[in-house]
Parts: structure tokens; sequence; C-alpha cells
């Protein structure tokens, strides 16, 4: 056995700051239910935008789970980040005790700190630079959540953060395995956005595939005759990953193994040539797996909700899976909650860690009437013996990225 097998990444904890709940128990309920909470975007300053629909956090306090000392020099998306980690990490009763280099950080990160520095720009315009605080210059920076996470826990592992578009919140899952490989415990590593704003919301006006409509029910429909487009949101999700020895040395609960992993770039908005990059992805995730793709149970579909976008997934998918896509099913619980950027992905691989762990693919709120050749799992959640879990992401601006994910204990010692 070679010391990559051996040092096999598994996640034993897992954290949750959604629109739909905070904390893991309650996402998983709220999304294997179907619910959805797409609703009129309501952040103040933003009531007159073209926007009208997203997935908000609301009711989320972060004094109440952060110090004072951190809150005033981060902005909304380090303090969604650091909250799901805390819960990621209380969740795998992971202490570094005497070992803090072994533990690493790895976010992933679409825009920074827009909220934060629309104030300070704010202050600077209407009342001088005396008016402008010293955290502007860091609370922006798309690698803030990484080192506020680190610092807080005292991890001085490898530490990084990944800007790969949207799929980077894939990709960080894979960088925290590859650091597994090479010799890290544990990796906290995930992704959290807050791209709701103001002046993150008309940046983000510029793509042609968000979501303009205005009945949160009909704005978010992929794989069907009426998707125009996304629907943005907030929040995300941070998991533990760490080197499975480590971890069942110490009695930890093993959730899901980081099984295989792969990326591509197309071009930015090229989906027709998405087709063939996702489906390159998605065989470079099962070749790294060693998994055929008669073994897939279930695929948690990027989704983008722009018809083009659609059909190249659905091609990628018989692409790559062969006879086994019409069979596989298919869900997006994106579309209840909408798509958080980075962070989506993440959240889709929580998803998949607790389907798995429950036997249930949970539906794709909103969706009826799918007009691709999918398995799209619709309107109630579908019991499944569910022992592999396909992840995909692709960005905006070009990247794909697949992610293989294997039920805990099932196939590891």
């Amino acid at each position: 056995m070679s010391p990559q097998e051996e040092r096999r990444s598994v996640v034993t904890g897992i954290g949750v700051v959604a629109p739909n709940a905070t904390g893991t128990d309650a996402f998983w309920k709220a999304t294997k239910e179907g619910v959805s909470v797409l609703d009129r975007v309501t952040r103040e300053g933003c009531e007159e935008l073209p926007l009208r629909v997203a997935g908000e956090v609301r009711g989320f306090d972060p004094g109440a789970v952060i110090e004072e000392r951190y809150l005033v020099q981060t902005d909304r998306f380090t303090h969604f980040a650091m909250a799901a980690a805390g819960l990621a990490l209380d969740d795998a009763r992971l202490d570094p005790g005497g070992s803090p280099f072994g533990v690493g950080v790895v976010t992933a990160a679409g825009s920074g700190g827009g909220e934060f520095g629309q104030r300070e720009l704010q202050r600077l315009w209407g009342k001088g630079s005396r008016y402008v605080g010293p955290y502007q210059s860091i609370a922006w920076f798309y690698a803030a959540s990484t080192g506020q996470i680190s610092i807080r826990g005292g991890f001085k592992g490898p530490c990084g953060v990944v800007a790969s578009d949207e799929a980077g919140g894939l990709d960080a899952l894979a960088h925290a395995a590859r650091n597994i490989r090479r010799g890290t415990d544990a990796v906290v590593v995930g992704a959290a956005e807050a791209p709701l704003a103001p002046y993150s919301i008309v940046c983000q006006l510029g793509y042609a595939d968000l979501s303009r409509a205005s009945h949160p029910t009909r704005a978010y429909l992929p794989f069907t005759a009426r998707a125009c487009g996304f629907v943005p949101a907030e929040g995300g999700a941070m998991l533990v990953v760490e080197a499975e020895r480590e971890a069942l040395a110490r009695g930890a609960r093993i959730r899901a193994e980081v099984a295989g992993h792969a990326a591509t770039f197309t071009g930015a908005a090229q989906w027709e040539k998405s087709r063939e990059g996702l489906a390159q992805a998605i065989c470079g995730a099962l070749a790294e797996a060693g998994c055929a793709p008669e073994e897939v149970d279930v695929v948690f579909a990027d989704a983008l909700g722009v018809p083009a976008a659609d059909r190249a997934e659905a091609l990628a998918l018989g692409d790559a899976l062969g006879h086994r896509a019409r069979h596989v099913p298919v869900t997006a619980p994106k579309t209840g909650i909408g798509r958080a950027y980075c962070g989506a992905p993440v959240l889709d691989a929580a998803a998949a860690v607790l389907a798995m762990e429950h036997g249930v693919v949970p539906p794709t709120p909103n969706v009826v009437d799918v007009c691709h050749d999918l398995d799209l799992v619709t309107g109630v959640a579908r019991p499944a013996d569910l022992r592999t879990a396909l992840v995909l992401s692709r960005g905006l601006m070009g990247s794909n990225a697949a992610l293989v994910l294997r039920r805990g204990g099932d196939g590891t010692e």
C-alpha cells in the first residue's frame, strides 16, 4: 500500500450556515423536506435594484457565536465562515491539543468582503479618511476567512485560499485532501459568501445569467423550459477533513471519504464548451477515486438554470457516465436556497454526506416538468442505498470541477 493510499482523507465534521438553516441537523431537515426559502431581497439599500429574489441568511447573530475582537475586523462572509467552522470543529470533536502545526485551513472565496468595504468607502467619501477604520485593509480580502479561522483556532498547519471561481468550493476540498496526503493531520475547509450588499449586487448585475425574475418560485428553475438564470445566495459550509488513521485512532466518526476530484477550464460563459470540460472533470474524479460509472449512486448537479448550461451539464453526464446517466438520481437542493457562489458546492458536498448517511436523495425544490434526459428528483425525497456521491460545480468564469464522496465506513479499514 502506497503512502497516498494509507493517508486517505475523511470528513469528520460538518458546519452549515445557510439560508434554510444554521446547523447541520436543521439544514438537513430543511433540505430533505425540499423547503424553499427563496424570497424577495430585503437587505437595506437593495430595494430598487434589478435583482428581486435571493437566498438570504435571516436571523443570524454573529455576536452570539464570534468574539467581539474578530467581529470588528471582519465582513459578513467571514462571520459565516467562522461560525460554520466552529460548528464543524464541534461536530468533529477535534482538539488540536499540543499539535497546532498538524491542522490547516483552506477556504474558497469569490468576491470577499463587499459589505465591509462598502461601509468604509461610504465613510471615506462622506466624512473623510479619518473615519475609515484600519481593518478595511484586511476585511475585504478574499483570504480573510482562512486567516481569521486559523488565528481563532490557533491552527498553524498549511493554510491557503482558492480563487478558482465557483468551482473553487470543490477545489478547496481537493487541496485539503492533498495536504492530508502530504502529512497534515486535519484541515478545516470550505467556503462561505455574502454577496447581497448593494455594492456586491451591483457588481453581479453584469452577469447575463443572473435571474431577474420577481416571483420566488419561478426565479430559479434549472433543467426546465422555464429556466431564466440563477438566484444568488449567501452562506456556506465548512468541513473538517482528517487523515483516516488519525481520525480512527482518536475515535472520531467517519462521515465520508473524499475519494476523488478533478478540475478543468473552458472559458467564461462558454456553456456549450463546458460539456466537454465537465465530462473530463467527472472522468478524472472517478479515475482518482477508482470508481466506475456504475458505482455512482447520486449526482448533486451544478444546475445553473441557464438553458445552454443545463443542456451541457446533462450531456456531460451522459458522456461521462454512459447509460448510467439515465438511471442515476440527480438532485439540486440549491434551487430552494439559491446559489451561494463558492459556498454552493460545499453546501452540496455537505448535503451529499448527509444523504448517504440517511439513505435519502433530497428533492430539487420548485422544479417540475424536467426537459432533459435526467432522473431529476423532484417533489419529495427518494429513499435509496447511497454509497457513492458525485458533486458537480461550474463557475461563471469557466471553471469546472467534480468531486467523488464515499459513504463513511464503506471501503475503509
